[in-house]
């Protein structure tokens, strides 16, 4: 597709498709808030199973995309990088919420289960490179068991919101979620009918990006771990960026929190979709060691945050939660190992 362009033209792309999805996220999280309420869904669910999935689609594409081209670390590493980035700009998040720590604010049990719910997801893909190859079809049976495991998680996210058996303690920094709007089913259908149309947009902009770095991956010799997780995993994620520090604005921390960590639970069905596009047998089995380092990063990160949520902190050093602090300094490390091993 991009062959015949010129090297700087084909960085351009990749830039202007960041742009293109980095504006569609401020405008997807406005909508997403309306649909909460509008719906009667909550911003928890919302956040983390729609804007989620909707953020994430540009980096879903990547991730196909490259496995179709039989690019196994490319796209694997697109995935678990993304979801260690996305956790870092929860940290970020925290920094500009200035009264108290974001994981404090933010106190909800869909949020909780959800960071469970991503670990289990992250030990899946570590089983099936650790246990001997195995494929029906080229497709190995640990990506079956992750869709399932998302579906019944989702499911069990709803039902922990509607019939929760344990509640955060209220303080005068908690923030609910409280409707800004009436449920208005003719309002709700039509809003999301928008949503859908720029969901659509940002997958064409996640096509050009993959194609993109497969280019420069080509052309500049370049590892596709550094480029899927230090590249097209942080550009394809920085709706997720945007549409946390909006939400915030907003004073929608629910749909912060939730955004970010549904986004990631989501983000690890891009390792089932990918092994599926991936015809030379086990995805898992075709990649390298570096490529775990961000898988077990990601996992890492997620304990933290857990912990964090758990903990609820209200102030910590630097007036951002301990958790930021130790997140971003877990991430800033594996940047820094990535780099020296290539």
């Amino acid at each position: 597709m991009l062959e015949g362009l010129p090297l700087v033209a084909v960085f351009g792309l990749f830039a202007l498709s960041g742009v293109i999805i980095l504006l569609l996220g401020v405008r997807m999280t406005g909508i997403a808030d309306r649909i909460a309420d509008l719906t009667g869904w909550g911003e928890a669910v919302v956040g983390g199973v729609l804007l989620g999935a909707a953020t994430s689609l540009s980096g879903t594409v990547v991730s196909i995309s490259a496995a179709l081209d039989g690019r196994a670390s490319l796209a694997f590493s697109n995935g678990v990088g993304g979801i260690a980035a996305q956790t870092a700009f929860l940290a970020i998040a925290d920094m500009t919420h200035r009264r108290a720590n974001l994981e404090h604010t933010a106190a909800e049990i869909t949020n909780l289960f959800q960071a469970a719910l991503l670990m289990v997801l992250l030990a899946i893909p570590m089983l099936a490179w650790s246990a001997p190859e195995f494929t029906v079809f080229a497709i190995h049976p640990a990506s079956v068991l992750l869709i399932i495991v998302y579906a019944v998680g989702v499911h069990a996210t709803s039902r922990a919101r509607h019939a929760p058996m344990w509640k955060p303690v209220k303080t005068r920094e908690t923030r609910e979620d409280d409707p800004d709007e009436e449920p208005h089913r003719e309002n709700a259908t039509r809003i999301v009918l928008v949503f859908l149309g720029l969901m659509v947009i940002m997958g064409l902009a996640g096509y050009v990006i993959a194609q993109s770095a497969v280019e420069i991956v080509t052309r500049l010799g370049a590892s596709e771990t550094i480029v899927g997780a230090l590249m097209t995993a942080v550009v394809t994620s920085l709706p997720e960026l945007v549409t946390t520090l909006a939400a915030v604005r907003r004073g929608a921390m629910q749909l912060a929190l939730g955004g970010i960590i549904g986004g990631n639970t989501f983000d690890t069905l891009f390792l089932s979709l990918s092994d599926f596009a991936y015809r030379d047998g086990s995805l898992y089995h075709a990649i390298g060691r570096p490529d775990f380092l961000w898988l077990t990063v990601g996992m890492l990160m997620t304990g933290v945050l857990l912990m964090g949520l758990i903990l609820r902190e209200k102030d910590g050093p630097f007036r951002i939660g301990t958790e930021s602090v130790l997140m971003l300094l877990i991430y800033a490390g594996a940047i820094a190992v990535q780099i020296s091993v290539g």
